[in-house]
């Protein structure tokens, strides 16, 4: 990763100022939002800059990985015991105040016992809380191709077990990490489509275990499939929604309203794409959406961090985001 470009830092501050401005225009369509907010483009950063669950469950992720990395090889029983315990922490957290979504308070609360993870998975909840957190694995130094997947699945299953919250958390970590590599926007889709295709019936046994027995599917790899399955249907509406640009339309309209993992992927990679060199409108749009405006502006801003760096926020905005120094310290230690 080029250390000038500082690609964690631009993708871990993007994230939280997208979080930050869709927080006010979650569950508004788009006609109240402009009636609040005025014209979309001209969207300013709330004062003071709050963010969501999603930045807070991010930088658990992130102490996490960190956690886990310094005590050696990434490994799955290295990873989870850190991961969980930083979730639990949220939990219980006087600063979880922030709507958090039903799926990551249920599987927190039963996270905090000495049963297996796999006994707190929601294997039926692919809401978006599994993918909005997952950039860290895409920016964390050093993890092979399995690695990454097997940690950015993991993570996943922490709360989100079913099978196309692991998949899409899977490639949102793969698209940050291809964006930080210096992977040109324009080939980003057709790369993920690839990634889905490689993948699509490889159950990751040493980082999930049993989970897949926890469903009704005959075998693991019918299990992982369903969630490949239904996340090559939303690129391809993707691709198609890209054939024919249309800024000035709310992307949920193309993509989906985000709420689900693969939707949120989906409709925030919309968002980017349709602004990959205007980091600052590409958030704007994404805020302003019918759907999960905070989740899709937070991944919008991973994705356009990860490309652009760190230079591709405003000075003024980035100053002053909420949990900066935790997020400027993450960064520092994955550009370092």
């Amino acid at each position: 990763m080029n250390g000038t470009k500082r690609a964690a830092t631009g993708s871990l501050i993007g994230l939280a100022l997208g979080d930050a401005l869709g927080f006010p225009t979650e569950f508004n369509d788009v006609p109240r939002i402009l009636e609040k907010c005025g014209p979309w483009r001209e969207m300013e950063l709330p004062q003071p800059a709050i963010v969501t669950d999603d930045t807070q469950m991010t930088l658990a992720l992130g102490r996490g990985i960190r956690t886990a990395m310094a005590r050696g090889l990434l490994t799955p029983a290295r990873l989870a015991r850190p991961v969980r315990e930083e979730f639990v922490d949220w939990y219980h957290s006087p600063e979880n105040n922030r709507a958090p979504g039903r799926t990551c308070l249920v599987a927190c609360r039963l996270l905090d016992s000495d049963r297996p993870w796999q006994a707190a998975s929601q294997v039926e909840s692919k809401g978006c809380g599994a993918n909005m957190r997952v950039a860290p694995v895409g920016l964390a130094q050093g993890l092979s191709e399995e690695q990454r997947a097997g940690a950015a699945q993991l993570q996943s299953a922490l709360t989100h077990g079913h099978p196309t919250a692991l998949a899409a958390s899977d490639l949102t970590a793969r698209a940050v990490f291809l964006l930080a590599q210096g992977t040109e926007p324009t080939g980003l889709a057709g790369q993920l489509r690839s990634y889905a295709l490689r993948n699509r019936t490889r159950y990751h046994h040493r980082w999930l275990g049993d989970l897949w027995t926890r469903a009704h599917d005959p075998s693991p790899e019918h299990f992982i499939a369903r969630g490949w399955d239904e996340c090559l249907d939303v690129l391809d509406r993707l691709v198609k929604a890209l054939r024919t640009p249309s800024p000035e339309t709310d992307p949920c309209l193309g993509t989906g309203d985000g709420w689900i993992a693969e939707e949120a992927l989906a409709t925030a990679l919309h968002c980017f794409l349709l602004f990959p060199d205007e980091p600052v409108t590409a958030l704007r749009r994404a805020a302003c959406t019918r759907g999960d405006s905070d989740s899709i502006a937070c991944l919008t801003g991973a994705f356009a961090g990860a490309h652009l760096g760190a230079a591709a926020w405003p000075k003024a905005w980035a100053e002053r985001i909420e949990y900066r120094s935790e997020l400027l310290t993450l960064g520092a230690l994955w550009d370092a």
